[in-house]
């Protein structure tokens, strides 16, 4: 799959001309575009004017909604429902409403949810758990499959799942601690493969807005251009071949949301990730990149590397509005911002009126 088409150039001139609501309509839109390429779907031109009409308010996400409905209604040529394209230009709309909505609650249910929304009208299953075992032929696997759960432990083992990780707490672990336990519990999800088709979409909506709960503001456009490596590293994530020495890894998600989340520039080949291909040159080419992930060397946790960001995007800010902004209590964001004082990585200078915070360390 390519990793740049004309599309996502399009859409970059509105993150370019640096107005808030506009670049973030328009990294919404690439990730959703670019989330297509997963099932092997491209949008259709008529989608991407949709998408600059809504990014420049024209009309509203509802209204861009309303709209491809509207053109696929009218098609006399039904050559792009075959290929795909109509599927591709609805989840796409609906991926992109999701990703702008302030809402969210932990729970299979919420996954459930999502891939309803997603999906309803597109397949006849949407939210619906799969009722059989599946498998799935993989390029990256020479043609093998991973082993998915089985349809009749889909909801307790999801139960368990999320119950775990409501258990854990990120409060004290590093970065890349925190890194390695996110793209444990993504692949782990995601191995369940609760529906029959739509999986990964699904997972990637529900995982960026969980994310967002930790306070980030999520790099759409790793995943714009990169859904394709995203589906790749879950796969690898989940499968074992004892007799050929391949063993499940989740190294090559952990660049991904190293690249995702920290403003790492791993470089994401497809290739890497194929059961045939070099395993000391995937890692020769992962250490090149280690250097330029400068937040992975900091000594903070997820919560105090969003604090950070933000406090990056608006000095003058108050812990009121920090709190308002990540997404925690007046209470933790003194806490924490107490903690990175005391480690050396953020200031205080002025009063509190004319004050503004300084961050002393690099982030990318």
């Amino acid at each position: 799959m390519p990793n740049q088409d004309s599309w996502q150039l399009a859409l970059n001139e509105y993150i370019r001309q640096g107005e808030p609501d506009r670049a973030e309509k328009s990294a919404a839109w690439q990730a959703a575009i670019g989330l297509q390429a997963v099932d092997g779907l491209k949008t259709s031109p008529y989608l991407l004017e949709t998408a600059k009409a809504h990014i420049e308010g024209d009309i509203d996400i509802a209204g861009a909604q309303r709209r491809i409905q509207s053109y696929y209604k009218e098609q006399a040529n039904r050559k792009a429902v075959e290929d795909g394209t109509m599927e591709a230009d609805i989840v796409s709309a609906r991926i992109t409403e999701l990703l702008g909505e302030k809402t969210f609650q932990f729970s299979p249910a919420e996954l459930q949810s999502i891939h309803s929304r997603l999906f309803s009208g597109v397949f006849n299953h949407a939210g619906q758990f799969r009722t059989y075992n599946i498998t799935k032929s993989e390029w990256i696997l020479d043609g093998d499959t991973v082993i998915y759960a089985s349809w009749e432990s889909i909801r307790d083992t999801l139960d368990y799942d999320f119950s775990q990780e409501k258990q854990f707490s990120y409060e004290k672990i590093s970065l890349p601690e925190s890194i390695r336990h996110m793209a444990k519990f993504a692949s782990g999800i995601w191995q369940i493969h609760p529906s029959r088709e739509g999986n990964t979409r699904a997972t990637a909506v529900f995982v960026v807005k969980y994310l967002k709960t930790f306070g980030f503001h999520v790099n759409n456009d790793v995943f714009a251009a990169n859904s394709w490596y995203f589906r790749n590293a879950l796969v690898r994530a989940n499968y074992n071949n004892l007799q050929k020495g391949i063993h499940a890894t989740s190294e090559f998600l952990e660049m991904f949301f190293e690249n995702l989340l920290l403003g790492a520039q791993h470089e994401l080949k497809n290739r890497y990730l194929h059961v045939g291909f070099r395993e000391d040159a995937v890692i020769q080419s992962a250490n090149d990149k280690i250097s330029k992930c400068q937040n992975g060397t900091l000594d903070c946790t997820l919560e105090e590397l969003a604090v950070l960001q933000t406090v990056i995007a608006n000095p003058a800010i108050t812990q009121k509005e920090l709190a308002a902004a990540i997404g925690k209590s007046e209470r933790t964001i003194k806490r924490r911002m107490t903690d990175l004082q005391e480690k050396g990585y953020l200031r205080r200078e002025g009063g509190k009126r004319s004050g503004h915070w300084e961050v002393l360390v690099e982030i990318s």
